[in-house]
């Protein structure tokens, strides 16, 4: 997380050290990343770059947790208006992810070079361990008389297989290039799998 001295800087001086960040984090993963491009686009000292955050990773995990948290507004959202259709929801969530042009080259980045701790940022959307009440409140909004799960263990297992697979299909549609119509055509195909259950009683 930044220093308490990053938050006292100007709002347009804390802009410029974030958009830094993301040109250097979409052109290179984070353990290829420079500190010194960063500071240099910023128009800062690296001594300034050192009170502000105690490392790249530091500020890498602050842009990838300003991310998700917008994510995480959205899917709640989208919830609410699906009147907590979790199906429908997931999947408007991974189309209105696919289309965004925002941080498209940072996000692709991330998603390529993906290690275990990035993809727990991503898991923490639906993340019951990230606090009880978050995941109550998520919970909350979920109409569960439509999923065949049985008290909160399921549901947060369910939630974490369709994030998963949200993840699984995103890493795809960059790696593979593939276009926008593809990549939900696929992912629809196995949220509908998924939906159905797969084994024969």
């Amino acid at each position: 997380m930044p220093k308490l001295t990053f938050y006292n800087l100007p709002k347009e001086k804390q802009q410029l050290l974030i958009e830094a960040a993301q040109q250097e984090f979409s052109n290179a993963s984070l353990s290829e990343a420079s500190i010194a491009n960063i500071v240099k686009t910023a128009g800062i000292s690296r001594g300034s770059f050192y009170q502000y955050f105690e490392g790249k990773e530091d500020l890498y995990f602050y842009l990838l947790n300003r991310y998700t948290a917008r994510r995480k507004r959205l899917f709640k959202a989208t919830l609410e208006k699906n009147s907590g259709d979790l199906f429908q929801t997931i999947r408007e969530f991974y189309i209105s992810t696919v289309n965004e042009d925002e941080l498209l080259d940072f996000k692709r980045n991330v998603l390529l070079n993906m290690t275990e701790q990035v993809e727990t940022k991503f898991i923490k959307i639906v993340n019951e361990e990230e606090s009880e009440e978050e995941f109550n409140t998520i919970s909350r909004l979920i109409d569960v008389d439509k999923l065949n799960v049985s008290g909160n263990k399921e549901l947060y297992h369910l939630l974490k297989i369709l994030m998963t697979v949200t993840i699984r299909n995103w890493i795809e549609h960059f790696a593979r290039n593939l276009a926008v119509e593809e990549s939900i055509a696929n992912y629809e195909l196995e949220l509908e799998l998924l939906k159905k259950g797969l084994a024969r009683s």
